[in-house]
């Protein structure tokens, strides 16, 4: 099937918010990291200003930095529709009240994507590629991470996707994170969980459940943490 960009709703979120999302400290940040789904986030453009290595990967970098940010604009207004629509789902703060602040954050971590794509996707740091299949070699990143995308969408992604994407990760990194572990736009957490982790468990990877400072779904405060400590 032909990847179509009408298909795709873009949220990037920020580098302060991945720092959240996986916990990640300041040894995580100098590994050398793949983001899979990247999608529009400003990660990767402020890892790069940092000097830190970052290679994210998405279907979406197919499309120009023109095309991503029309789509944005399509899509962003429908969103925060939503999120008043399912307002208690969500943790509101102080320094994010309302949907509308949450979508002038977002945008302003997708304008810094936009900003830092076509030099980047020249420069190799945007890669078109996408689970459960990735043109890299084996171990070829540290810490491999990847939010909403795995156990978000479990109405669209089969639980044998899930376990073929998670296996792929762990063949060309050392140490997946996964966030959240809830289904989008619920407060529930994936039934797809738990056999996950069992079929990890008994091929013999280390498998942890952490807590995060992060919290923005209710309940979306934990990531998956997988080692491939048996490969050695």
């Amino acid at each position: 099937m032909v990847f179509q960009l009408a298909q795709v709703v873009p949220w990037g979120r920020s580098f302060a918010d991945y720092v959240g999302m996986f916990g990640l400290t300041d040894e995580d940040l100098g590994r050398s990291v793949l983001d899979c789904a990247g999608g529009p986030a400003s990660f990767n453009a402020t890892m790069h200003r940092q000097g830190q290595r970052v290679i994210s990967c998405d279907p979406i970098y197919q499309f120009s930095a023109e095309e991503i940010a029309q789509r944005i604009d399509e899509t962003c207004p429908t969103i925060v529709a939503g999120l008043h629509e399912n307002h208690d789902w969500f943790v509101w703060s102080e320094a994010i009240p309302t949907p509308e602040a949450l979508g002038e954050c977002r945008l302003a971590a997708m304008g810094e994507f936009l900003a830092d794509f076509p030099q980047g996707a020249i420069e190799g740091r945007y890669l078109v590629a996408e689970l459960p299949s990735l043109p890299f070699a084996d171990r070829a990143f540290e810490l491999a991470i990847s939010s909403h995308l795995l156990f978000t969408y479990t109405a669209q992604l089969s639980l044998e996707f899930h376990q073929a994407a998670i296996a792929e990760l762990l063949r060309v990194a050392d140490e997946v994170r996964i966030f959240p572990l809830l289904t989008n736009f619920t407060t529930e957490r994936s039934p797809y969980v738990q056999p996950a982790i069992d079929a990890l468990t008994a091929q013999g990877f280390r498998v942890e459940i952490v807590p995060t400072v992060y919290e923005f779904q209710r309940g979306g405060n934990e990531l998956l943490r997988v080692w491939r400590d048996r490969l050695g």
